[in-house]
């Protein structure tokens, strides 16, 4: 009999590629995740991992079951959620990782909302970038990410997750205010070529979206300073320290003296937001009002996304 427990550990070598970080992140010890997974081969008769010095990989076994551990780990999100529902469900706390922006946009708004129509469910928020929430909620770490897309996410029709739409938001362009385009209506990115620029650090979505457009444009951005506060980016941006790409709701409340905010001519960049929950657990008692408000507190905040 396959233990579910060592199925979630053998996900979790193949989401993070070596037992070393896929132990950190079920916080249990190296040697811990190496005797599971030994036992687990034990039980399937099959060589499941293959070790190097670059790290660990899945065998042609270990990829067949780990297909059925997707599904087998959903069923048992889904018998959780329907148990939860049989007890009533109505009190709880549920683990919310997001974004800053995303925390002030929608998560805040959320848990107001819960506190009025649901008070017996407590929501705790952890601060986390989009390309990091998605394996928190896979490791149980969390049970709901607020995520954006990138380079590298898991796929809309990824059997490990459920995504919920949230909502779209373009990137506009910040100048200094002495720029000679700070003053018209639309920036091209391509008059931006030679431009000093302040973007994210690598592995942040939103730098995946700047050189995404500026490539699209026909070039690569050279950036001179790298902030993942847009704070600080708008105020190097103040400083004539160079230009950049900001998401349009992370320049609410920010001081946009010294600055000309303008829209991208052509197709803007955009930042394409979402919830995620580990698939079967979207109808879990105290998941399920959470992801409602969530979609409640997005409705008036640019166009919807697309959904499907």
């Amino acid at each position: 009999m396959i233990e579910a427990r060592r199925l979630h550990i053998l996900r979790a070598v193949a989401d993070h590629r070596t037992v070393t970080a896929a132990a950190a992140a079920l916080y249990l010890t190296p040697s811990a995740v190496s005797q599971q997974l030994a036992a687990l081969e034990q039980e399937t008769g099959h060589r499941l991992v293959e070790r190097s010095a670059r790290g660990a990989r899945l065998t042609p076994a270990g990829e067949i079951l780990l297909s059925h551990a997707n599904a087998v780990l959903a069923q048992l999100e889904r018998a959780e959620a329907e148990l939860a529902a049989y007890g009533s469900g109505e009190a709880g706390t549920v683990t919310v990782a997001a974004f800053a922006t995303g925390i002030g946009l929608v998560v805040a708004p959320a848990l107001a909302a819960l506190a009025r129509t649901a008070p017996g469910i407590r929501v705790r928020v952890r601060d986390a970038e989009g390309d990091e929430s998605l394996l928190m909620v896979l490791d149980r770490q969390v049970d709901v990410a607020v995520a954006v897309e990138y380079r590298g996410a898991p796929a809309e029709d990824d059997d490990r997750l459920t995504r919920v739409p949230l909502y779209a938001e373009p990137f506009d362009a910040v100048l200094p205010l002495g720029h000679p385009l700070a003053a018209g209506e639309r920036v091209a990115l391509a008059a931006l070529a030679k431009d000093d620029w302040i973007g994210q650090s690598t592995g942040n979505p939103c730098h995946d979206v700047t050189v995404l457009a500026c490539e699209y444009a026909g070039f690569a951005p050279r950036f001179a300073h790298v902030s993942d506060d847009f704070r600080a980016v708008v105020a190097l941006a103040s400083a004539a320290a160079g230009v950049a790409l900001v998401p349009r709701s992370a320049l609410r409340g920010t001081d946009l003296t010294d600055v000309g905010i303008r829209p991208v001519d052509g197709v803007a960049p955009t930042r394409r937001v979402f919830a995620a929950v580990r698939r079967g657990a979207e109808e879990h008692p105290l998941i399920s009002p959470l992801l409602t408000e969530l979609r409640t507190a997005a409705a008036g905040w640019g166009p919807r996304p697309r959904t499907g």
